[in-house]
């Protein structure tokens, strides 16, 4: 039986294992008062197709390690956008392009960013 992780432990597994893989502009939305989606939205992107999924899979095996669950990953394949439902956190992967051709944050513009700086050591 799996427990699952409390809310900001998964937010903070997926955000470490994103930038594990060195993904672009990576940026976490509150979305607990403007969506009953998700409490988080995680958003970032990859240069190429293979990074993509190199960081999708990353955030798999660390969110599964951590003991949490994989809902839905949706899109792996073309790797262009891809979603990774984790339940009260959904991960956004994008390629360069297609991020900013959705513009997620814009579209979601009354969320609040999170402060990922007490997630990520930088050296």
């Amino acid at each position: 039986m799996t427990t699952a992780l409390d809310v900001t432990t998964l937010l903070k597994t997926a955000v470490v294992a994103v930038d594990n893989k060195q993904a672009n502009h990576i940026v976490a939305l509150d979305m607990r008062k403007v969506s009953l989606m998700a409490d988080y939205f995680v958003i970032a992107d990859a240069a190429s197709n293979r990074q993509v999924q190199a960081i999708v899979t990353e955030v798999k095996d660390q969110v599964q390690a951590a003991g949490g669950e994989i809902k839905l990953i949706e899109g792996f394949q073309a790797a262009d956008w891809v979603l990774i439902d984790l339940g009260d956190v959904i991960v956004h992967i994008f390629s360069t392009e297609q991020r900013g051709f959705y513009n997620l944050e814009r579209l979601w513009n009354d969320a609040p960013y999170v402060d990922l700086t007490k997630f990520l050591v930088t050296e």
